[in-house]
């Protein structure tokens, strides 16, 4: 579940992998974009309560698509899928979860801050007792992550929670000691083994941003309450582009469709939003 990254997106301009840092007190870009790896090798064990619901944290991944389902362009500049409205709508969205959950991959290509960007929606959670930006959450199975990246040191709160594989747990916790809290999530890390974990955190509302993998891992162990897609109206044509999940066994089938509960214009874009039957 490593090298993997989040899909809501309005581009920096820089093209992945330069080394470029953002500045803790710099404009917010965004949300980060998409990884581009192989689906990951997923095992899960789930337990249901008595609903029939797998027991853990509520989660909501989301989602911005071209209209033929990518997430990204193949090239190695930014391609812009949210406009500011529905950033602004991702912001409030995050205010009202209690962890963001993100891959690897995306704390390496665009270094992001995981942060709820409103002040009035951090002064909010504040005054509620909470902490301004929900909890930073990232699965990496090599825990081979940069101690200086942003989510380790521009949000003075609650370190991140880092988890990855358990034989990846010493060497993890060396590299970025001082800066993340890590936790073995199995051989490989399961959607399973994490919300189990943060459920035990008191973790209530996840919102899982990607990428691919990601999505693809929760989506296939039925891990999902809640999807989010926003289809932005053009198309990106090229199939070396990454798209929103890998293949995989997915619950949310042709005999099981989801349910739509909303569907929401945002300028040109629109948010469709699914909960599963």
């Amino acid at each position: 579940m490593d090298d993997v990254g989040t899909d809501y997106i309005i581009r920096s301009g820089r093209p992945p992998g330069t080394g470029e840092r953002i500045r803790c007190d710099s404009p917010p870009r965004g949300p980060p974009r998409g990884g581009r790896v192989p689906s990951p090798d997923v095992t899960n064990t789930v337990t249901a309560d008595r609903s029939g619901r797998p027991s853990g944290p509520y989660v909501l991944a989301s989602v911005a698509v071209s209209l033929d389902g990518y997430i990204d362009d193949a090239g190695p500049g930014t391609l812009v899928l949210s406009d500011a409205d529905d950033l602004d709508r991702v912001d409030e969205v995050r205010a009202g979860v209690d962890a963001i959950l993100v891959g690897a991959g995306t704390v390496r290509a665009d270094d992001p801050r995981l942060r709820v960007r409103s002040d009035r929606r951090r002064d909010e959670r504040i005054a509620a007792g909470r902490p301004p930006s929900p909890r930073r959450v990232i699965l990496s199975t090599s825990g081979d992550l940069d101690p200086t990246a942003a989510v380790f040191t521009c949000e003075r709160s609650d370190p991140p929670l880092v988890y990855t594989a358990d034989r990846a747990v010493d060497g993890t916790r060396a590299r970025l000691d001082g800066v993340a809290e890590v936790v073995g999530a199995g051989e490989p890390p399961t959607p399973s083994s994490v919300l189990a974990d943060l459920a035990a955190r008191e973790v209530d509302r996840l919102l899982v941003e990607g990428g691919g993998a990601v999505h693809t891992a929760f989506l296939t162990a039925g891990r999902v309450d809640e999807l989010h897609v926003v289809v932005a109206p053009f198309f990106v044509g090229d199939a070396r582009a990454p798209r929103f999940v890998h293949d995989g066994r997915f619950p949310q089938s042709p005999e099981r469709p989801m349910t739509l509960v909303e569907a929401r214009p945002i300028g040109d874009l629109v948010l469709l939003r699914y909960r599963p039957r």
